[in-house]
C-alpha cells in the first residue's frame, strides 16, 4: 500500500497576537488570509481546542466593513448548520475590540494548496479519494440549500489519516437568506464558473465546476486555466481546456478525461447535475481502471468510518473480516446480525457489514455488540435512532449503555429456543444475478460488492440481505429482494 503524500510544515510569520477575544485566550497563529488571521485557542467551557478566524474591521472602509461583516456572519450561519465529517464545524460567532471572529473546529493537517506548492505527487487512488470526499461534503451541503462558492485547494484540508475537511464557507449562499451580493463576483479566479462571470443564473453547479478544477489539477499537476485574471476569465468562458491526460502527458489518465471535461462544461446543464452524480462517475471510472488484483487496497467509496487515502506502511494492517462460518461456530445468530447490519447501514453506509463482523469478534453477546456499534455512531440523535430501530426499550432489566450517552436500554430478544432459519446454498449463478440486479441501483461497483459478500459458507438468504443493506432506499431494497427471489 502506497504511503500517504508528505508535505513540509509551512512557517507562519510571527506577529503581535491579541491576548483574548471574548472567552478565548489566544495562544498562537495558525495561518493568515487576505483579510485577517486564524489563531489557535481553547474553549474553556467545552474543554476543546478551537481555531479563531478573525477579520480586522479597521482594514475596511465603512461600507466595506458592514458588507464583509454581514458576509462573515453568513459564514457562521451557513457552516454552523452543517454537521458532516467532511466539513469544518463552526461553533460560535462574535465581535470584540475591533475584531469579528468565528470559533471553529481546529483541524490538524495541511491544505491541498500546500501540497500543490511543494509539488507533492498523488497516486490516482488518492486523487479519487480526495475528490470523492469533497463531493460527498458538497452534496450534503447542497441538499441543505448551502453552496460553498469558493471551492479551491486552500479550502480543502487533508488530515494525517487521509481524510479531508472543507473549510471557509465565507461566501456560501443560503437559499432562504435575504443577504445578497448584487453585481459582485465572489470566488477565486480559475475556480469561478462561467455563469458567475457572465452574470447568468446559477445554482449548486458552480461548486461542481470548481471541484472539476481541483480534480484537473490533481490529475494533471497543472491548473486547467492559466494567466492573468483577465485571461483566466476569458478562457473559463470561451475556451475548452486540453484533457488532463494531455496536459499532464499521462495517457493512463484518459479514463478520467471525459469526467473532468464534463464537470468543466461552459453551460451548467451540460455538467453533472449534482455533486453526487459527479462522485459516482469518478468512482465508476476508477473501478473500471484499476487492476482487479489491487481492488482490496483501494477504498472505492470513502466515508467517515475508514481512512480513504492509503496510510504509511508503518501502520498496522487492518484486521481481516470474520467469516460467516467462524461467526456461526461462535454461536452468533446470523439472521440477527444481518438485521443489525441493515439498521447500522442507514447511519454509516456499506461499511456496516465490516463493522458488525468486527464487533462480533470483540463482543460476547447481542447487547454488548450493539453497545460496541452504537459507540461508533458519533451523532447522539442518530445513535438513539439506531438503538430504537433495533427494538430497544427502557426497562429495569439488564441494561445496555448506548455509546456513553447515559441512556439505558435493553434488547427485545427473540423467543427462547428460536433457531436461525436454514439458508439455501449460494451458487455462482446467484452471485452473478445479484450483481446484475444491484448494478441497476449502484452501477459497476455492484460486481465488487457481490463478490465480497459471497464469502465461503454464506447462504443465499444471508448473501441477499448483506447486499440489500447497501441500498438505503426502502423501495429499491424491496425491488432488489423481489427480483432476486
Amino acid at each position: 500500500m502506497d504511503p500517504a503524500p508528505k508535505v513540509k510544515a509551512k512557517a507562519v510569520k510571527k506577529q503581535a497576537i491579541p491576548e483574548r477575544l471574548g472567552k478565548y485566550q489566544l495562544s498562537g497563529v495558525v495561518g493568515k488570509g487576505a483579510m485577517g488571521v486564524v489563531y489557535k485557542s481553547f474553549d474553556p467551557d467545552i474543554k476543546r481546542p478551537v481555531a479563531l478566524k478573525t477579520i480586522r474591521r479597521e482594514l475596511l472602509d465603512e461600507d466595506g466593513a458592514e458588507s464583509f461583516s454581514a458576509r462573515f456572519r453568513n459564514e457562521a450561519q451557513a457552516a454552523g448548520g452543517l454537521i458532516h465529517p467532511g466539513i469544518v464545524a463552526i461553533y460560535e460567532y462574535g465581535e470584540e475590540d475591533g475584531y469579528a471572529y468565528i470559533a471553529m473546529e481546529l483541524v490538524e493537517g495541511h491544505s491541498l494548496r500546500e501540497y500543490f506548492e511543494q509539488k507533492v505527487p498523488f497516486a490516482i487512488s488518492q486523487v479519487v479519494s480526495i475528490v470523492s470526499q469533497l463531493l460527498e461534503a458538497l452534496q450534503y451541503a447542497h441538499e441543505r440549500g448551502v453552496w460553498h462558492r469558493d471551492i479551491k485547494p486552500a479550502n480543502i484540508l487533508i488530515m494525517s489519516d487521509g481524510r479531508i475537511k472543507v473549510t471557509d464557507f465565507g461566501i456560501a449562499r443560503i437559499e432562504s437568506s435575504t443577504l445578497t451580493q448584487m453585481g459582485a463576483i465572489l470566488g477565486t479566479p480559475g475556480f469561478i464558473a462561467p455563469e458567475l462571470y457572465l452574470s447568468s443564473a446559477f445554482d449548486c453547479r458552480i461548486d461542481v465546476f470548481a471541484a472539476g478544477v481541483v480534480l484537473y489539477q490533481l490529475l494533471a499537476g497543472v491548473p486547467p486555466y492559466g494567466g492573468t485574471p483577465e485571461n483566466v476569465m476569458y478562457k473559463v468562458c470561451y475556451e475548452a481546456p486540453v484533457p488532463p491526460s494531455v496536459a499532464g502527458n499521462q495517457p493512463s489518465l484518459q479514463p478520467y478525461d471525459a469526467i473532468v471535461l464534463r464537470a468543466l462544461a461552459k453551460r451548467p446543464d451540460e455538467r453533472f447535475p449534482s455533486a453526487l452524480q459527479f462522485r459516482d462517475a469518478l468512482i465508476k471510472a476508477h473501478v473500471q481502471d484499476v487492476n482487479p488484483a489491487g481492488l482490496d487496497e483501494t477504498i472505492v467509496r470513502p466515508g467517515p468510518s475508514e481512512a480513504p487515502i492509503p496510510l504509511p506502511r508503518t501502520r498496522a494492517p487492518a484486521t481481516p473480516p470474520v467469516s460467516t462460518a467462524t461467526l456461526v461456530d461462535r454461536g452468533w445468530d446470523m439472521d440477527e446480525l444481518v438485521r443489525i447490519e441493515k439498521r447500522l447501514a442507514r447511519f454509516i453506509g456499506p461499511i456496516a457489514r465490516v463493522m458488525v463482523r468486527r464487533g462480533a469478534k470483540e463482543a460476547r453477546d447481542i447487547p454488548s455488540l450493539v453497545d460496541w456499534l452504537a459507540a461508533r455512531i458519533k451523532a447522539p440523535a442518530e445513535r438513539k435512532e439506531f438503538l430504537q430501530g433495533l427494538g430497544l426499550v427502557r426497562s429495569p432489566a439488564t441494561t445496555l449503555s448506548s455509546g456513553g450517552t447515559g441512556e439505558q436500554a435493553t434488547i427485545i430478544a427473540p423467543p427462547p429456543g428460536t433457531k436461525p432459519r436454514t439458508s439455501r446454498p449460494l451458487t455462482p449463478e446467484d452471485v452473478a444475478r445479484a450483481a446484475r440486479l444491484l448494478a441497476v441501483h449502484m452501477g459497476p461497483i455492484a460486481q465488487i460488492l457481490a463478490k465480497r459478500a459471497a464469502q465461503p459458507g454464506t447462504g443465499r438468504e444471508e448473501f441477499a440481505a448483506s447486499l440489500g443493506a447497501y441500498l438505503t432506499d426502502d423501495a429499491d431494497r424491496a425491488r432488489f429482494f423481489a427480483a432476486f427471489g
